[in-house]
């Protein structure tokens, strides 16, 4: 599985995320991530859009409901084309599968399902006090990821510092997509496990997700080629 960046288009609307589009070269185009600000403001055809224009896609809306439902939910989301989508892993083995379901075309074919195991901006202390979950993060996140494949998923979201621990477990197959990246010099914002991208790279994240660092760059479209060079060499 080749490495790559995808970028986080957490923007307010239509208008911002086709301005951050434009400034690349009809050559250029970049993975970008559509998460729930831009999906619940536009709706499903700025996911079709941004397929218009060439790019691909990580849905990232997080599905997390009692089985049916979120079967019902893929079964929606296969049909925008899209080529990621995700589910919390803490909804069950039952839910990730009826997920998978729902997900598969009548051909077969379907987007990569990938699932949250502990978001970034979680840390020990506010696993153990806001979910009441006690055991070591680390532990947690390699249970979520064991439980996801034998669903049948095809990686998980995780953070970077997880990626080598997902591998290891799970094997160099299983995908590990990690936010939480932020350039040396960066500010880490709300993230609690961060990296830098060419940290990601040796620890073994096969997608790196970043948002902030590139989209309010001074210069986004040099921002995106760092990025590119430091993670994909």
């Amino acid at each position: 599985m080749g490495k790559d960046v995808i970028v986080a288009c957490d923007f307010a609307g239509r208008q911002e995320v086709s301005d951050f589009l434009g400034l690349f070269g009809e050559g250029e185009k970049p993975f970008v991530k559509i998460g729930m600000e831009l999906f619940y403001a536009e709706g499903p055809e700025i996911v079709r859009e941004i397929k218009r224009r060439g790019h691909r896609i990580f849905l990232d809306l997080k599905l997390h409901d009692i089985p049916n439902t979120v079967k019902k939910a893929m079964r929606v989301l296969a049909g925008l084309e899209v080529d990621m989508c995700n589910v919390h892993a803490a909804g069950t083995a039952a839910m990730m599968e009826a997920a998978l379901e729902g997900l598969t075309r009548p051909d077969g074919s379907r987007p990569l399902l990938i699932a949250v195991t502990q978001l970034t901006s979680t840390d020990q202390e506010r696993m153990e006090r806001d979910l009441l979950i006690r055991e070591p993060i680390d532990e947690v996140v390699m249970h979520y990821a064991l439980t996801a494949r034998g669903a049948g998923l095809d990686g998980v979201v995780c953070s970077p510092l997880e990626a080598a621990k997902v591998h290891a477990v799970c094997g160099q197959g299983f995908l590990t997509v990690t936010p939480g990246v932020r350039f040396a010099e960066g500010d880490r914002g709300d993230q609690k496990r961060v990296t830098t991208p060419a940290e990601a790279k040796k620890i073994g994240s096969d997608y790196i997700v970043v948002g902030r660092p590139i989209t309010a760059a001074p210069d986004p479209v040099a921002a995106y080629r760092r990025c590119v060079r430091e993670f994909v060499g």
